[in-house]
């Protein structure tokens, strides 16, 4: 019987060996989702300029919601618009990840497939969309603010561990997905709960300081608020958390990845 490595050190390994098709594979993934539409690749941007006049309209006009005080309609819509972008990365890998096994079988029974680079895949089709949304807001902030902040050169470096993260659960789920079909079920709901207990739609200041902490213990906060920090306040990340994060991810994705490895063997025969 093949054995899969589930050493820390195989995860670069495999990334660095097949990367030539984990970029094919993003690539086609992308072109696949916007096939047979007339504005094509240009949705990517689209999509996330229309989520900014709906969040600017709804919450500035009707809701007349404020970040802070003083602070204006489209202050609010573009703080918003970044705590969704790092969202919708997490949410979107997660969502799939339970399915991602059961709905390539042939990559199982027939192919001799790396199947721990579908996690990667996934991360790298929603980045690029992550990457759009960004663009898109960067030319919002020029537009309605200001010249951007030189903070956000450090955005990669906020996001790398969330990335990290992501993959491993991905991992896990991917996993757990072929053995437990309901994992797919549950996840939405989680995914949902967890949006709304994020600081996503409100400063992390408006929960009750005494409840302010379990915030923190969710890594969706730390990407977020870390994320706004660098992009929008200008300011630093808080380098100690970051560090932290940087560790927790790290565990986070080598059991995951070991995990992964380890229960694949038995992935044909469930299949």
């Amino acid at each position: 019987m093949q054995t899969f490595s589930a050493r820390p050190q195989a995860i670069p390994n495999s990334l660095w060996r097949n990367r030539g098709l984990i970029r094919a594979s993003i690539i086609r993934e992308v072109a696949a989702r916007y096939k047979g539409s007339t504005m094509g690749i240009l949705w990517s941007f689209l999509i996330p300029l229309s989520m900014l006049l709906i969040y600017t309209f709804v919450f500035g006009e009707i809701f007349k919601a404020r970040w802070a005080n003083g602070s204006s309609k489209t202050e609010f819509a573009l703080v918003l618009l970044i705590g969704l972008i790092v969202f919708n990365l997490f949410s979107e890998c997660v969502s799939r990840a339970p399915s991602i096994i059961v709905s390539n079988p042939n990559y199982v029974k027939k192919v001799i497939f790396p199947l721990e680079v579908l996690p990667w895949v996934a991360l790298g089709s929603s980045l690029f969309h992550a990457v759009a949304s960004l663009f898109v807001w960067l030319a919002a902030y020029a537009v309605f603010i200001d010249v951007p902040h030189y903070t956000i050169l450090l955005a990669p470096f906020v996001l790398l561990p969330f990335c990290l993260f992501t993959v491993g659960i991905s991992w896990f789920l991917a996993s757990l997905g072929v053995y437990l079909r309901d994992v797919s079920q549950v996840i939405g709901v989680v995914i949902s709960a967890a949006m709304f207990l994020s600081p996503i739609f409100y400063p992390a200041t408006a929960v009750p300081e005494k409840y302010r902490f379990l915030l923190y213990l969710s890594p969706i906060t730390i990407a977020v608020e870390q994320t706004r920090d660098v992009l929008y306040w200008g300011r630093a990340p808080d380098f100690i958390s970051l560090l932290q994060f940087y560790i927790v991810s790290l565990i986070v994705a080598c059991l995951g990845f070991a995990w992964f490895q380890k229960t694949r063997k038995g992935f044909a025969d469930v299949l």
